[in-house]
Formats: C-alpha cells, sequence, structure tokens
C-alpha cells in the first residue's frame, strides 16, 4: 500500500498529501428544506475558506442511548434528500449505514458510505460494505488501538475495495468520556489510507445525560488544528446553524457562525504543514 493513497467521493479527493478537505453537516437529517439550506451554506462557506466539502447527514442513528432518542427520517426519504442535495446543490454526500442492506440501498445514492465505530470488529459488515464498490470510511472503534485499523482495511481489501479511508473518533476512557492521542493519526497514515479526524464524536461524553449523550463543544477546535498539523487527508465536523436545540448531538456541534474563523485556521495549518 502507497503512504500516497487517494481516495476520490465525487469530485473531492481526499489524500493525506493533498490539501485538507471537510465532511461536515447536521448530525442526522431534520427535512428536505432543512438539509438544502444547510447544504448550501455550507458549500459556501467552504468556497470562501478554498476547501472543499462532502456534505455529510445521517437517515438513522442507530446507536442511540435511549429508544426513545430521535433517529433521523428513515432510509427511503433520506436518501432522497440526500440525492436532491447531491444533484441540485452538485456536492457530494456521504452518510452512516448500519446493516448490509442499508450500504446496497444508500451506495446508489451517495458518494461515500461511512461505517460506525461500533461496527468496526465485524468482518462480515466491513466486508458486506466495501463490496458495494463505493468508497468507505471507516470510523475506528473507541476500543481499538490505531494500529488494529490496518487490520481492519485488511477486511474490506479482501474483498476487492480499497478506495478506504480511516477515520479517529476518541479513544474510551474511563465511564461517559473520550481522549484523543494525536500519534493514533500519524500511526493510521502509516498503512497508506487517507486519515480523517471526527472533531466533533471526539468530544463527545457518550451517554453523560443518562437519556443521551453530552459533549464539550469547546474543544472542537483545537483538537481540529492539532490534527490537522499532524497532515491528515481531512477533517469530520458536525455542524448545525443552532446546535443548541438540534434534536440529537448538539452538544459537540459547532454552530455555523463559528466555522469561517476555524476554517480558515485549518486552512492555513494545512498549508503550512504541506508546503
Amino acid at each position: 500500500m502507497t503512504a500516497r493513497k487517494t481516495v476520490a467521493a465525487g469530485a473531492v479527493s481526499f489524500g493525506n498529501h493533498l490539501p485538507l478537505a471537510l465532511i461536515a453537516g447536521p448530525c442526522v437529517l431534520e427535512g428536505e428544506e432543512f438539509a438544502l439550506r444547510t447544504a448550501a451554506t455550507l458549500k459556501s462557506l467552504c468556497d470562501a475558506a478554498g476547501m472543499a466539502l462532502v456534505y455529510k447527514s445521517s437517515f438513522d442513528k442507530a446507536n442511540r442511548t435511549s429508544a426513545s432518542s430521535y433517529r433521523g427520517l428513515g432510509l427511503e426519504l433520506g436518501l432522497k434528500i440526500l440525492d436532491r442535495v447531491r444533484k441540485e446543490l452538485q456536492i457530494p454526500v456521504v452518510t452512516d449505514v448500519h446493516d448490509v442492506s442499508q450500504a446496497q440501498q444508500a451506495g446508489a445514492v451517495v458518494d461515500l458510505l461511512q461505517t460506525p465505530a461500533f461496527l468496526c470488529r465485524q468482518t462480515d459488515f466491513i466486508q458486506g460494505v466495501a463490496r458495494v464498490g463505493k468508497p468507505v470510511n471507516i470510523k475506528k472503534g473507541q476500543f481499538l488501538a490505531p494500529e488494529q485499523m490496518a487490520k481492519v482495511a485488511e477486511k474490506a481489501v479482501s474483498v476487492g475495495n480499497d478506495d478506504l479511508m480511516l477515520c479517529e473518533r476518541g479513544y474510551a476512557f474511563g465511564y461517559h468520556n473520550l481522549v484523543v492521542d494525536m500519534r493514533g493519526l500519524a500511526i493510521m497514515a502509516d498503512s497508506g489510507f487517507p486519515v480523517i479526524f471526527d472533531a466533533t464524536h471526539s468530544v463527545q461524553l457518550p451517554g453523560g445525560m443518562g437519556h443521551a449523550s453530552s459533549g464539550e463543544r469547546r474543544f472542537v477546535a483545537p483538537l481540529a488544528r492539532a490534527a490537522t498539523a499532524v497532515g491528515i487527508a481531512g477533517i469530520f465536523l458536525e455542524t448545525h446553524p443552532d446546535p443548541d436545540h438540534a434534536p440529537c448531538d448538539g452538544a459537540n456541534m459547532v454552530p455555523f457562525a463559528q466555522l469561517p474563523d476555524l476554517l480558515g485556521q485549518l486552512k492555513r495549518i494545512d498549508e503550512v504543514i504541506k508546503s
């Protein structure tokens, strides 16, 4: 595996040697017009920052703390909305899938599939998603050492798909807490695959509110800056116009109003590191 592997999601190319790209959007789809409006805003912000964008939002979040937590709009409507975002705004889109049947349907619409961190060790699942033939962003489990992600990637490669990215989203550290070891980004990059840093789930406090996860939004920017300084392919950010009133994961989502400064900082750091 080359250390300069490039993965394309639509017109956006990811590589640890390429300019930093952004995967961003609200945690969960909340409606068609909301998705179009947020995607258009993010496209405008990324264009202004000179950064490529892949729009992310989930049609279903199966890994909720409580059975009563908001999960999304479902597969059929969710994919219809993402398809409209992709076609009307000319933005590549990504969504996460929780079983192989979802991957087959989502793969017909999205440019990039994403696998949840909790499922990274499920061999049949990883291989089933890889067989769809779309690029895959594989999230590292909160329980997994970074060097073990090379073995996860091997499972996908063994069924003929090496268009993979490896994503760090924090490591479990005691109850209701995550930490990030920046060495892990360099270790995963040794595999040759593009590395993504999930800056918002990394500040999550899993189950921290009892009925739902909490988070520490104020640490998103410093962690994103530090990860960018390692020299990676992309930053994953969940973001929302009004995260304090979002139906899920609001505590760790970045408000749209804070994005211009943050994207500008990340762009400048990336340019220095890769110059």
